[in-house]
């Protein structure tokens, strides 16, 4: 009898094999049958120090048998006041308040109803979103509204409002002016995945760009939000990726990483402007309406204070500065391959296109996850493009392993 399971981004038609991982540690994850798979993707870009970190276990299992839920409206717990406290010390000064959700799509979503709100309480009629050219921000309906359109949304097209597309910034000073044409007619708010697209291709853009965005945006009264939900936590390079641009945004979306990949969580922070814009002695209807039912469950808020408190005590920048420079020689190895193109990195990002073009849908791709799973790496490329993007835990040698397979697969698939 097959699995009633139905997995996402997966076409079970195709009958490839859906391995059954049983236990996971570090960098590694072991299936049913006894296989050790090295995690190069960081199982979807949420697990940072590692799988089953101890410090992030023992916390959830402590809080497990103290407080496992309560209802967040109007309520509060020590766990959730513990995370937004210290996130608000290790973020931009400016933000000053930290709204929790459940994943990285909600925690968009929540970032752009506040902007809405922040429009619609001060009594002008903004209300158009503009986004950057090939993002991503999540599956839900804003999210996917604010991504870019195609073959993964085009079955909810009725559902998807209308935004202002700004271009990729192949040129530089064609998005810069597109953008300042956009913000000058009066836009609501501007989202950008900060340096990087990811599910776009892992493409890249200079910092000096993001800064000028931002400039624009300041200079017209637009908001500007930062989808840091795989950006932040040091893949980058640096905590949050705005920070190597000195970007300040208004509205900051954090999800992934922030328990550390453990348990699901987000947050959204935001200026003190945005929250006085809903704040009222007097009407209620300004109050901001969103939640769910599990809003900063206490389980997930105590894995978000134990990897802010690994931050914090451990040496967690040394270890990326270290993965950043191993992706960097290995990604040089197969730089000069006549099959690799656009090999880049940024902080513990390496990635390349094999072959000609970028599409999701190259018929490499599957031929591609099949090599990889042959060879005990869980490696997904997106299409023909080729990324690795694991936990910091990682060993030198289990990242060699997975730079092998690598070049295996441009011998391979690269003629």
């Amino acid at each position: 009898m097959t699995s009633p399971v139905w997995h996402p981004f997966t076409q079970h038609g195709l009958g490839e094999p859906i391995p059954k991982v049983a236990s996971a540690s570090g960098a590694v994850l072991t299936t049913a049958d006894g296989l050790e798979v090295i995690d190069a993707i960081s199982s979807w870009w949420v697990t940072t120090h590692g799988h089953n970190h101890p410090r992030i276990a023992a916390a959830i299992a402590d809080q497990a048998h103290r407080l496992d839920q309560v209802i967040f409206a109007g309520w509060t717990h020590e766990p959730a006041e513990e995370v937004a406290a210290e996130l608000v010390r290790i973020t931009p000064e400016a933000l000053t308040r930290v709204f929790f959700s459940d994943s990285g799509s909600t925690a968009v979503e929540v970032a752009l109803k506040m902007a809405l709100g922040y429009w619609l309480n001060r009594g002008e009629p903004r209300h158009r979103i503009l986004v950057l050219e090939h993002s991503y921000h999540g599956d839900t309906i804003g999210a996917m509204s604010v991504g870019a359109r195609g073959v993964f949304n085009r079955p909810y097209a009725p559902l998807l409002f209308d935004v202002g597309t700004i271009p990729y910034p192949v040129d530089a000073q064609a998005t810069l002016d597109a953008l300042e044409a956009e913000c000058r007619a009066g836009a609501a708010a501007f989202i950008v995945e900060p340096l990087v697209l990811g599910a776009g291709g892992m493409l890249f853009y200079a910092p000096e760009t993001l800064a000028a965005m931002r400039d624009i945006c300041a200079a017209h009264g637009v908001l500007f939000i930062a989808d840091e939900v795989m950006t932040g936590w040091g893949r980058t390079g640096t905590l949050l990726a705005c920070e190597q641009a000195g970007v300040v945004p208004d509205i900051l979306c954090l999800s992934k990483g922030l328990t550390g990949g453990a348990v699901p969580l987000a947050v959204t922070l935001a200026t003190e402007a945005i929250f006085q814009a809903h704040w009222s002695e007097t009407d209620r209807s300004r109050q901001f309406f969103h939640s769910s039912s599990y809003t900063a469950n206490p389980i997930a808020c105590a894995a978000a204070a134990a990897n802010l408190a690994i931050w914090r005590d451990e040496p967690v920048q040394d270890r990326i500065d270290a993965l950043a420079a191993a992706q960097a020689r290995h990604l040089a190895t197969v730089g000069g391959e006549g099959a690799v193109r656009n090999p880049r990195a940024l902080g513990t990002i390496a990635a390349f296109e094999l072959g000609a073009g970028q599409d999701y849908f190259s018929d490499l791709g599957p031929r591609l996850l099949a090599h990889f799973r042959e060879r005990n790496l869980l490696v997904r490329p997106l299409g023909n493009t080729i990324y690795v993007m694991p936990p910091y835990a990682i060993t030198p040698e289990q990242l060699g392993k997975v730079w092998t397979g690598i070049h295996e697969a441009i011998g391979r698939f690269g003629g």
